[in-house]
C-alpha cells in the first residue's frame, strides 16, 4: 500500500470513529450575554454577567438564593464549568421545584455540591428541602481529591430515569437511584448558599459554558463503573447493585416476618407500629422495654455488614445491638449484646454518663466512646453501619467511622470488666447472635433494615 492510501484509509478511520462524531448534541443554557431563559427565585444574593460568566455574590443575613432556568428538565446530560471563593458552599440544583405552598417557598430537589471546605464532599448530591445527603463523599473518598481550588472545575451530571450520576472534572463522583415521583423532572438552578461568617460576605461563585443534551441520552451515557457504590434511594428495597453485593432486607417494611420479641416466641402485640414503610418505636415516657419490648431477628449472624437508617425524636434513646443472646436476661430491661448507641446527645441525661462519652451516639455503648464531632442531622434519617468480620467490629454513622475495637482480647476484656456488662459471663465474644432493635420507651423510627453475610 503506498504512502497515499495509508493516509487516506488512516483519515477515513479518523472520521468514522473520531469522538467527534459521536458527542451530545449540546443546547447552550446560558447565552454569555444575560439572563434570557433564567429567573431568580428565593433569597436575594446578587447575579451579575460579566465577560461571559455568572458571577453570584453572598449576602449577610440571607437564605440561600438561586437563579433557575425557566424551563424544566427530566432526563438529560448536563455540562458546565464552576469556580467558587474558599469559604463559600454551593451548587447546581437540577430536576428541582419551586412552590409557594411547599415550606413556605423553599426549592427542593437535587443538588450537585460545591464544597471548598475541609471534608471535601463535592460532587455529592444532596437533596435540598427534602430528604437531606443522599451521596456524601464518605461513600467514595478517592474522588474527594478532584476538586481544584481557586481554579475552573468541570462538572457532568447524568440524570437518565431513576439513575444520576456525578463527575467532577472527569472524575466519577456519585451513583444514585431514585424512583421518587417528585425527582423525575424540574428546573437547574445556580445556588448562592446563605453565610455564616462575616469574612465571607462579598465572596463569589461563577458558573460558564453551561450547557444540556436531552437526545440520544442512551446513546452518550458513560457506561457503568461498577467500582464506585451506587446509594439505593428506594426505601426497603434492593437494587441489582446491592443484589449483586449479596445484600438483602432484613425487614421488607411491610409485615413482622423474620423478627420476633427478644423475649418472645412472636412479634409483640403493642409497642411498634409499621406505618409507610417506617418500623415505629411507640413513646412509652422513656422505659426500657417495658411496652412492646425489643424486637430481635429469628436468625442469627455471624460475619456482616448491617445498615439501619433511623431518626430520633427529641430526647430519645435506643440502639441497634448484635450477637446478642437472648437467653442472658430474662427479667426487667434489654436483652443482652453489644449495642451501637443511638442517643439525642443535647436532651438525655445519658449522655452524661458512663465513661468519657461511651454512652453518646455511635458509641459502642458502655464499653467505647464515639467522636464529638460526629455528622449527625436530628431532623433526617441518619445511617448505622455496623461491619463484623470475626472479632473485629466497626461502627460507622453517616458513613464515617465512629468505633473500631476487637473482641476476646486482653484489652477487650478489661473494657468489659469495667463496664455494666462484667456481670455477664463472657459478654461479647459470642461466635454470633440475633440483631436486636431496641424499644427504650421513646418515639424512634427506623427503615431500610439491611444486611450482607460475610465469608
Amino acid at each position: 500500500m503506498n504512502t497515499k492510501k495509508i493516509i487516506f484509509t488512516m483519515l477515513l478511520l479518523f472520521i468514522v470513529f473520531s469522538p467527534v462524531f459521536s458527542q451530545e448534541k449540546w443546547e447552550m443554557l446560558f447565552n454569555g450575554k444575560d439572563f434570557k431563559g433564567w429567573s431568580k427565585i428565593a433569597g436575594k444574593a446578587d447575579y451579575v454577567v460579566k465577560d461571559g460568566v455568572i458571577i453570584g455574590t453572598s449576602k449577610a443575613a440571607m437564605p440561600n438564593s438561586f437563579l433557575a432556568t425557566n424551563k424544566n428538565y427530566g432526563d438529560f446530560i448536563l455540562e458546565l464549568d464552576y469556580k467558587i471563593e474558599e469559604g463559600l458552599n454551593s451548587g447546581v440544583q437540577f430536576r428541582s421545584q419551586f412552590k409557594k405552598e411547599y415550606k413556605n417557598g423553599r426549592v427542593n430537589g437535587y443538588q450537585f455540591e460545591f464544597d471548598t471546605s475541609a471534608r471535601a464532599w463535592s460532587g455529592g448530591i444532596y437533596d435540598e428541602g427534602r430528604r437531606g445527603w443522599l451521596y456524601t463523599m464518605e461513600k467514595n473518598p478517592t474522588a474527594k481529591s478532584a476538586y481544584k481550588a481557586s481554579e475552573w472545575n468541570h462538572i457532568r451530571i447524568e440524570a437518565l430515569g431513576s439513575t444520576v450520576r456525578t463527575w467532577l472534572n472527569g472524575v466519577l463522583c456519585a451513583s444514585i437511584l431514585d424512583d421518587l415521583p417528585e425527582a423525575a423532572s424540574g428546573f437547574i438552578a445556580l445556588q448562592v448558599h446563605e453565610i455564616y461568617k462575616p469574612e465571607d460576605e462579598g465572596k463569589t461563585v461563577q458558573w460558564k459554558n453551561i450547557k444540556i443534551c436531552t437526545t440520544n441520552l442512551e446513546k452518550y451515557r458513560t457506561p457503568e463503573n461498577r467500582q464506585v457504590y451506587q446509594a439505593n434511594c428506594n426505601d426497603n428495597t434492593i437494587s441489582s447493585f446491592e443484589q449483586k453485593e449479596g445484600w438483602k432486607l432484613l425487614w421488607d417494611g411491610k409485615t413482622t416476618d423474620g423478627w420476633r420479641g427478644a423475649k418472645l416466641t412472636t412479634f409483640p402485640a403493642g409497642g411498634w407500629a409499621m406505618e409507610n414503610g417506617v418500623l415505629r418505636v411507640l413513646n412509652s415516657n422513656g422505659a426500657e422495654s417495658t411496652n412492646g419490648g425489643d424486637i430481635v431477628t429469628i436468625k442469627k449472624y455471624k460475619n456482616f455488614e448491617l445498615t439501619v437508617d433511623f431518626k430520633i425524636t427529641d430526647g430519645a434513646n435506643s440502639g441497634i445491638k448484635y450477637f446478642v443472646d437472648t437467653e442472658l436476661n430474662k427479667g426487667e430491661g434489654s436483652s443482652i449484646g453489644c449495642e451501637f448507641q443511638i442517643l439525642d446527645d443535647k436532651l438525655h441525661p445519658d449522655a452524661k454518663l458512663g465513661v468519657k462519652g461511651n454512652r453518646m451516639l455511635g458509641s459502642l455503648y458502655d464499653l467505647i466512646p464515639a467522636p464529638t464531632d460526629k455528622f449527625f442531622r436530628k431532623s433526617d434519617f441518619n445511617t448505622a453501619l455496623i461491619v463484623v468480620r470475626g472479632n473485629k467490629v466497626t461502627h460507622y454513622l453517616n458513613d464515617k467511622i465512629t468505633v473500631e475495637y476487637e473482641r476476646g482480647t486482653q484489652m477487650w476484656n478489661a473494657l468489659v470488666n469495667y463496664s455494666k456488662y462484667s456481670v455477664w459471663s463472657n459478654f461479647g465474644n459470642a461466635a454470633e447472635g440475633n440483631i436486636l432493635i431496641q424499644d427504650h420507651g421513646n418515639e424512634v423510627f427506623f427503615k431500610n433494615i439491611k444486611l450482607k453475610e460475610l465469608p
